[in-house]
């Protein structure tokens, strides 16, 4: 898996590349309030320097009709090297590219007909977080673990006040283990809870530090690894209709 990569690498004190990691992916429900309403899924793929990645995302349902293709390249680090990504949301499409450049991060949006360039101060341990993917929070998990949870930052690719785009800390805290089953077998889960600009995601992952879901900040909204039930359910469902 990418984190014990990342040991690896830490061990060698970055003098010699890691072996390649094995090729992980996941697929997820997204759901809200307990009612089935899009997928998602990511890929990760170990190349000879680090890692390529795709997200993709597809919610439909009333007052939110939301489609979303990442390619991402990672470092050995789990570090962001170039990222593209093209939405879809109620009909508006947006295409944003971002990459390191120099000691900042070069981020450009093309919405409505508009093209845009914003410069957002550049870390190390950055992860672009676009709304419902389940690849940009697996990366968090392993930059979580490779970092000892300090010095986490997300890079949103939001409007923020007048700019197209943002980058918020993150703070990582754990919390007593939980149990849960995954294609029908017990598994421990660790549950964490990520603080982004204000606002908290809790996130179970596995004993191999793969996300298994995500209690999302958007109101009722959550990830689900297909095979996977907390148990008890992190939230209570939604209470039958009147």
């Amino acid at each position: 898996m990418r984190t014990f990569a990342c040991f690896q690498l830490a061990a060698l004190l970055a003098l010699v590349l890691p072996p390649a990691a094995s090729a992980q992916a996941g697929s997820f429900e997204v759901s809200q309030l307990g009612h089935p309403v899009g997928t998602a899924s990511f890929n990760f793929a170990a190349t000879q320097d680090g890692y390529d990645s795709t997200s993709l995302v597809r919610v439909a349902m009333q007052g939110l009709d939301y489609a979303l293709s990442k390619t991402e390249t990672l470092s050995a680090a789990n570090e962001l090297k170039h990222v593209q990504l093209s939405a879809i949301v109620n009909g508006s499409a947006v295409n944003v590219t971002a990459a390191p450049d120099s000691a900042q991060l070069l981020m450009n949006v093309s919405a409505n007909g508009h093209s845009s360039t914003t410069r957002l101060d550049a870390h190390s341990a950055a992860v672009f977080l676009p709304d419902f993917d389940p690849g940009a929070l697996e990366t968090l998990l392993a930059l979580g673990v490779s970092r000892n949870s300090r010095d986490l930052w997300a890079i949103l690719p939001k409007q923020s006040g007048s700019q197209l785009g943002s980058v918020a800390p993150v703070e990582l805290a754990t919390y007593a283990d939980e149990q849960g089953t995954l294609d029908g077998k017990a598994i421990t889960v660790h549950h964490l809870v990520a603080t982004i600009a204000g606002t908290k995601t809790d996130l179970f992952s596995g004993p191999e530090n793969q996300l298994l879901q995500a209690e999302l900040p958007q109101e009722g909204f959550a990830l689900v690894r297909k095979g996977f039930v907390l148990t008890p359910p992190a939230k209570p469902a939604a209470p039958p209709a009147s």
